[in-house]
């Protein structure tokens, strides 16, 4: 096997709260297989597991972090190691945040902080949490620091630097929205889907998204909804190429509606599958007021 054909495990840590979830989502967008809190001493037996089982796995991702019930993470180059016996390359992330933002970020979400059940406050399991971090982000191969990215630029970040390799050409996000909450920051293109019928007026429909099936199937049948995803599709079809064209490695495509859980979402999702139908392999989906 190749150097470049060698199959890949990155290995996803750092802080609680600075976007490893994140970035283990959009890994698995980018057709990674994706397990997150595996503990660390099964490392090579995952591996080997998941690379035996005969359905083409080759780009594998696990997420470890302070929450691993393994209690001597300085162990993790041995285990590193011996997936490195397996053919297997392998890459440890680690995700940091400053304290202040992610003292912000936990008071926004209300999340509880993995450490919390020690009966510490926050700020003091923030300390704690890094202390106990510190052997894994001594090792890292990249050390991305998110304290000024939202999601979308850390999905960003995680295609560049971590999708190098993985696929060839432009990377393309499409991205949901509701235009209440403001037009997406990054996006390249908008298209404004409010003109659209709404299933948010069918009580059956209204407490689904366009990601379910019964939502699906309702606009499948819509001849405007159709036209306009024509339009859309016949649009990207010429114009994406010629942004590729012009060494363009990354674009956000998004889809706008009132409240961001229906036409938008349907919308997204289409044409998503339009391009990975095409054998694109860097194509990822966000849903902002959904996730």
């Amino acid at each position: 096997m190749s150097e470049a054909a060698r199959p890949l495990l990155i290995v996803v840590s750092g802080m609680s709260g600075s976007g490893k979830s994140v970035a283990l989502n959009t890994l698995e967008d980018l057709d990674f297989f994706c397990t997150d809190n595996l503990p660390a001493e099964l490392l090579p037996r995952f591996v080997r597991s998941v690379a035996s089982d005969n359905r083409g796995r080759h780009r594998l991702a696990v997420g470890i972090d302070v929450r691993n019930r393994t209690p001597d993470l300085t162990r993790i180059p041995e285990w590193l190691s011996e997936v490195g016996d397996l053919g297997f390359d392998h890459k440890l992330v680690y995700f940091d945040t400053r304290d202040e933002v992610l003292l912000k970020r936990y008071s926004d979400t209300r999340r509880k902080h993995p450490l919390s059940h020690e009966g510490l406050p926050l700020a003091d399991a923030i300390v704690l949490e890094r202390k106990r971090m510190r052997p894994l982000r001594a090792i890292a191969d990249l050390v991305m620091d998110t304290s000024e990215m939202n999601v979308h630029q850390m999905r960003r970040q995680v295609i560049t630097e971590l999708g190098v390799g993985a696929h060839q050409g432009l990377s393309l996000l499409f991205e949901s929205f509701a235009y209440k909450r403001g037009l997406p920051a990054d996006a390249d293109f908008v298209f404004d889907a409010r003109a659209l019928p709404n299933p948010h007026w069918d009580a059956r429909l209204r407490p689904l998204s366009g990601r379910d099936a019964a939502v699906r199937e309702h606009l499948d049948r819509d001849a405007l909804v159709q036209e306009f995803r024509g339009q859309v599709t016949a649009f990207l079809d010429t114009w994406i190429p010629r942004f590729e064209a012009e060494t363009r490695s990354y674009l956000t495509v998004a889809f706008g509606c009132t409240g961001g859980r229906h036409r938008s979402v349907y919308l997204a999702e289409s044409l998503a599958r339009h391009f990975r139908d095409q054998g694109r392999e860097g194509v990822v989906t966000f849903h902002r007021e959904l996730e």
